[in-house]
């Protein structure tokens, strides 16, 4: 048995040493298995990734940190005297001040006004990765929601200016594989379609992305392409755009345990998790990764403010440093009013003010959500098919009476009706006809929502007759 004594098993990504582990253990004497597992130094069963060299596209790799950036921490170390930096110089900006009032969750109203110095920070360059203030904040709200972890976290330009930025950085155009729920955002599509990178579309139903599918559209991927190939799994698990749905703990954990026995990156794109009202029954794949394996996008839009454009970013440090990077070179950082009014709006608020806000949120469009079913209810019986999702902003709505394909149905005839949606092939990864059309709540009045889907029902049974 000692032939393990203070040996270290890391797995550097894979659970291929937990095989080998188990495969000499059956080599050994019963008697000396059963001592060698009283062993406490072995480490045998950590599918820690150690080394992200593999993971990384090969435009990512080349990404240095940009030559002034990386100075910019330094600028602030009491003492500094700096020449090096292209900073403007802050008298000639015309903004004297900035006040602003709020909604509180409880309803009240409040005023707040920046001070000089964090107007000042406002209007000038700052850090890649955010404001270390709102860096700080948001770090305490992912430890409340996710618990403690390694991670890192930046500040992007709304979500989907990190999921672009982490797609380029994992993988290579024409010869690697994006796997994503059929179907997915539409948004992403839009970045993945030019880009080149193969799709696989995974089928889902009304509980989301399907843990068994998944593995096997992994496993004929394993037997038709070169094991170097790089595969990754794009999922939005709460509240899906477009469908709805929302994974339950039981599949994230299968999901997970896949993405592990093939070791794979898993992008978790979660702009509506805030939107839940029990997200504190959700389990979130940032939550149970022990791998350092999820890249986690959160935003703001739907939150606070789409306009102001704050997403953010949280995993594995190593990764989170190339994302920091592509920044460096392309954006230098989100907008410096943006990430002070966020940042003076959650210190107002605390954490727990935070939580309320979005109990807010959520109830608001659960409420909206129940006046859209019952306006589908009432118009849309027999005529098509739907699943009431737990959260969100989107209806999932299928169409009946042979009607296979709506881009022409919603593109052309219910413009001209005066009534609009979104065509399911939209959120198709291959384009392919859908029956599905996607219905968003979330703006209508109560009696919009009913002439639409009394407007739909019309078209439907019109289309039927054709």
């Amino acid at each position: 048995p000692t032939i393990f004594q203070n040996q270290n098993f890391e797995s550097h990504g894979s659970t291929v040493t937990t095989r080998m582990f188990h495969k000499a253990i059956t080599k050994l004497p019963h008697m000396a298995c059963k001592q060698c597992l009283t062993i406490r130094s072995i480490r045998c069963l950590s599918t820690r990734i150690s080394d992200y060299s593999p993971f990384i596209s090969e435009i990512s790799s080349r990404r240095q940190p940009s030559a002034i950036r990386k100075f910019m921490p330094l600028m602030a170390q009491d003492g500094m005297v700096s020449l090096g930096g292209g900073l403007p110089n802050p008298s000639l900006f015309p903004f004297q001040s900035l006040e602003f009032g709020v909604t509180n969750p409880d309803g009240s109203a409040s005023n707040l006004r920046l001070t000089s110095e964090e107007l000042q920070t406002a209007l000038q360059y700052s850090p890649t990765p955010g404001l270390p203030e709102l860096v700080e904040q948001l770090e305490k709200i992912q430890k409340r929601e996710h618990g403690e972890g390694d991670h890192g976290v930046s500040v992007t330009v709304g979500s989907q200016d990190g999921l672009c930025k982490a797609f380029e950085m994992l993988l290579d155009p024409d010869l690697d594989e994006l796997f994503v729920e059929n179907p997915t955002y539409s948004g992403a599509l839009a970045f993945l379609h030019p880009f080149g990178v193969k799709l696989t579309g995974i089928e889902t139903d009304e509980g989301g992305l399907c843990p068994d599918a998944f593995s096997k559209a992994v496993e004929a991927s394993k037997r038709n392409g070169p094991e170097n190939k790089r595969r990754v799994l794009y999922v939005i698990p709460t509240a899906q755009n477009p469908s709805g749905s929302t994974l339950s703990n039981e599949r994230r954990k299968k999901v997970y345990e896949i993405a592990r026995t093939n070791n794979m990156i898993i992008m978790e794109d979660d702009p509506y998790y805030f939107l839940h009202p029990n997200r504190n029954q959700v389990t979130s794949f940032l939550s149970m990764d022990t791998d350092g394996r999820v890249l986690r996008f959160d935003s703001m839009s739907k939150l606070i403010s789409s306009g102001m454009r704050v997403g953010f970013v949280t995993g594995p440090k190593e990764l989170m440093e190339k994302i920091n990077f592509h920044i460096q070179a392309t954006n230098l950082h989100n907008s410096g009013i943006s990430q002070v009014l966020m940042y003076k709006l959650l210190t107002h608020w605390g954490v727990d003010g935070m939580d309320d806000h979005a109990q807010n949120a959520a109830q608001f469009y659960c409420n909206r959500r129940d006046i859209l079913l019952s306006a589908a209810n009432t118009h849309l019986n027999g005529l098509a098919e739907w699943v009431a999702p737990e959260a969100g902003m989107f209806l999932w709505i299928k169409l009946l009476n042979g009607v296979s394909d709506t881009k022409g149905l919603i593109e052309d005839k219910a413009a001209k009706a005066n009534v609009l949606f979104v065509p399911g092939q939209s959120f198709c990864p291959m384009g392919e006809k859908s029956p599905y059309v996607r219905a968003s709540y979330s703006t209508a009045t109560d009696h919009d929502i009913h002439v639409a889907m009394e407007r739909l029902a019309a078209l439907i049974l019109t289309e039927s007759q054709c």
